[in-house]
This record gives structure tokens, C-alpha cells and sequence, in this order.
């Protein structure tokens, strides 16, 4: 006979362990945060320049940095939800991905170095939204049809 699983209750000392993820969530939390690390990184970097550097315009550089700052926040807290599993966490992250391909357009359509950001980013951005429409994920997320009982 099996012995049931252990839950953790109130003043227990071990906490109950987390089923494990499939990769393919797993994967989609990684490209996520990754997404999420590149906006944070550019926009430290725009507000950097605008106190510090000489910029066309200071206050324009501190807005987009600050705006990216925040913009960052939506996929890193995407990431972080799919990492530990969590049903809510699929929407941001698709809505993350929604955005990203309008921006991988405008860097395509820009031509130059930004080519290459922007075949990243759709490559990204398609993997991400395959990842999570994926019934393994969407089962371990507890998303889908329900059983007819």
C-alpha cells in the first residue's frame, strides 16, 4: 500500500515538495525570464545614459529606461510563476510574447544589426507561445478541458 503524500500543515517543520515540472514549462519560464533580463538590462542602460551620459534628450532616456524597467516586470514575474507552477502565470507570459512580436517586426523592418535581434526575438517569442499552448503544459498548469463526469 502506498502511503499518501504528506502535506505540509500549519507548524509543520517540512514543507510538502513540488511536483516536478515538465521541460517544456520549464523551458518556457527560462526564455521568459531571459526576455525579461534583456528589457531590464536595456533599460538600466537607457536611464544610465540619460543621468550619466550626454543624450539628445536626458528625459526622453530616463522615461524609456524607466518604462523598460517596468515593462521587465511582466515577463519576470511570468517567469517566476511558471518556474514554480502557478495557473496564472500562462496568461502573462503569453501576453509577453504577443508584445514581442510587433517589436521583432519593427527590428526586422529596421534592417542592419537589428536583424539579427529580431530573428531572436521572434524565435523566442514563437518557441515561448508553442511551449505554453503544449497540452503537457498546459496539463501541469492545471489548464484544459475539464473530464466530463
Amino acid at each position: 500500500m502506498k502511503a499518501p503524500a504528506r502535506t505540509a500543515a500549519a507548524g509543520s517543520a517540512a514543507p510538502a515538495e513540488p511536483a516536478a515540472l515538465p521541460g517544456r514549462l520549464t523551458a518556457a519560464a527560462a526564455l521568459t525570464a531571459l526576455e525579461g533580463l534583456a528589457l531590464a538590462a536595456l533599460g538600466v542602460y537607457m536611464l544610465f545614459v540619460g543621468i550619466a551620459g550626454d543624450p539628445d534628450s536626458p528625459q526622453q532616456a530616463e522615461t524609456g529606461g524607466v518604462t523598460l524597467l517596468a515593462l521587465a516586470a511582466l515577463p519576470l514575474v511570468a517567469a517566476g510563476g511558471l518556474r514554480l507552477g502557478r495557473r496564472w502565470s500562462r496568461g502573462p507570459a503569453l501576453i509577453t510574447q504577443l508584445m514581442a512580436m510587433p517589436v521583432a517586426w519593427t527590428l526586422w523592418t529596421t534592417g542592419g544589426a537589428m536583424t539579427a535581434a529580431a530573428v531572436a526575438l521572434a524565435l523566442a517569442a514563437v518557441a515561448v507561445v508553442a511551449l505554453l499552448v503544449n497540452p503537457t503544459a498546459t496539463e501541469a498548469l492545471g489548464i484544459g478541458p475539464k473530464d466530463a463526469a
